[in-house]
């Protein structure tokens, strides 16, 4: 049966809508940066499809004629995204999303090395040669010390949510440590296309350090 990581590690992916502290351990994305307003920008949309791209190649090559070394079914997991500012500031207002600054990336299996990744990459610009594939990238990203909630509502009402999260990180004696590698960090568990903006849930993921 296919691994399914939302189930595997339930602490990551299935939070409770109070604030919670986790340490999160190494991983492997498939990352793709940019800027501006994920509503209409072309190059936030380029990134999802390269995202999915990757992941689904990398998912069916079982039916390829060479698998990679460690291979496993799994489930693709969900979209995952990190936050933050054009100015470097940390987001409080997300209703200016033109000031945005992004990395989106979806979680590989440990067996997805750069020798996958670059034989991947060939594969998909033949099938979609109009990407611009250069902008993917591998990484092992190491998140460590955080505080999540589970956000369930449209992504505009986020601010509310990240309210209690924020109180929650004071009283228990932490304090957000956001760096160029430590972002707001969002985890996308329903698809806007298909479920009522009041169903989303959204796991909203702060670093933090004890003080």
């Amino acid at each position: 049966m296919a691994i399914d990581f939302k189930k595997e590690q339930k602490e990551l992916y299935q939070p409770k809508t109070t604030p919670s502290v986790i340490d999160v351990p190494d991983m492997v994305f498939i990352a793709v940066e940019g800027e501006g307003n994920p509503n209409i920008s072309p190059a936030y949309a380029s990134a999802l499809e390269m995202l999915y791209g990757f992941s689904y190649a990398i998912k069916m090559s079982k039916m390829g004629s060479k698998q990679p070394d460690g291979y496993f079914d799994f489930v693709v997991p969900p979209l995952e995204g990190l936050w933050w500012l054009k100015d470097g500031g940390v987001i409080t207002d997300i209703l200016d999303k033109d000031k945005l600054c992004w990395t989106s990336m979806i979680r590989q299996p440990d067996f997805v090395t750069n020798e996958v990744f670059e034989a991947t990459k060939i594969a998909l610009a033949n099938k979609k040669p109009d990407l611009d594939l250069s902008k993917a990238r591998l990484v092992r990203f190491t998140e460590g010390l955080c505080a999540q909630i589970m956000h369930v509502g449209s992504y505009d009402d986020e601010p509310a949510t990240i309210a209690v999260l924020d109180r929650f990180i004071e009283e228990e004696g932490y304090a957000p440590d956001f760096t160029e590698v430590r972002r707001h960090h969002e985890i996308y568990l329903g698809d806007p296309r298909k479920t009522a903006p009041e169903k989303l849930k959204t796991i909203i993921r702060y670093p933090v350090r004890r003080i």
